[in-house]
């Protein structure tokens, strides 16, 4: 183990930009155990926001009238069905959609425990085919910041594609401000069982910054006890109010409203977040 710890540190530091890392990770069958726990945790938003925040969102949304009662709604990362589950409450026909058979599999189930009409689908949202279906797609947590700027336009086409005339994209991303406070350190630490492994492993965290692109890497390696090193990365595309509006404009959209939050909080300068709706044009 200690040979695949010094040969770690003989590789290149920095990857190039938008470099994958391992493959499977929302899928691994621990690592999307330990996801699914992190998702449902209300003394965090390690994963999702707590309930308290999100049944905040949704009341936003529906007083200011981006969503209402009988509206077709897309979850688009729906993870555990936390926000479609209270969409649903409300009167939308909700269809959720996320990549982890895990969180997928308890959102079907909670839905079926609550008699909740909800369509969730396991699947790459980059392969959805719809046309016209939806009065609104809702993507949170900043996922939008996780894609290099080729799969976002791809990710921006298939909302619009999907959309009704005048429908709306409900989205939030992560600012430079954010980031240069809560960026990763470098550091590593021994493990017995925790987030990445049930068992002994080594994990490398390290911090790359491409202020260029207004782009955060966060690296994790991970080496077993047996010798096998991987190596994860969660890219991290920052974005300003002007640069998220020239995207959307690019792609069709309208930015009709702003804020700091998807709960409502007004918009500023220099915030963390900034949450977007998004009109079709």
């Amino acid at each position: 183990m200690l040979h695949n710890f010094f040969h770690v540190f003989s590789q290149p530091l920095k990857p190039p930009l938008f470099e994958p890392g391992e493959l499977r990770f929302w899928d691994d069958p621990y690592i999307s155990k330990s996801m699914l726990e992190a998702h449902l945790n209300q003394t965090h938003d390690g994963a999702s926001r707590r309930n308290a925040e999100i049944e905040k969102t949704v009341c936003h949304l529906i007083t200011s009238g981006f969503l209402k009662t009988g509206d077709r709604v897309l979850d688009l990362g729906c993870g555990p069905g936390l926000y479609s589950s209270k969409l649903c409450l409300e009167g939308m026909k909700v269809t959720g959609i996320d990549f982890s058979q895990r969180s997928a599999d308890y959102a079907r189930a909670q839905a079926k425990k609550s008699c909740h009409n909800i369509d969730y689908i396991c699947a790459d949202f980059f392969n959805i085919d719809y046309e016209g279906t939806f009065d609104a797609v809702l993507q949170v947590y900043g996922e939008i910041c996780t894609f290099s700027d080729e799969k976002r336009d791809l990710l921006l086409s298939l909302v619009h594609r999907a959309l009704k005339d005048n429908g709306v994209f409900v989205f939030d991303v992560s600012t430079r401000e954010l980031r240069m406070r809560e960026g990763r350190k470098n550091m590593w630490y021994f493990s017995e069982g925790g987030f990445w492994r049930p068992g002994r492993h080594l994990v490398l965290e390290m911090g790359f910054d491409y202020p260029e692109n207004d782009t955060w890497l966060n690296q994790y390696i991970i080496v077993d006890e047996d010798g096998t090193v991987k190596v994860y990365r969660l890219w991290l595309h920052d974005y300003s109010f002007e640069t998220i509006s020239k995207t959307l404009e690019k792609s069709g959209f309208k930015v009709e409203q702003a804020w700091n939050s998807l709960s409502g909080e007004l918009y500023r300068k220099g915030g963390d977040w900034i949450a977007i709706a998004a009109r079709k044009a």
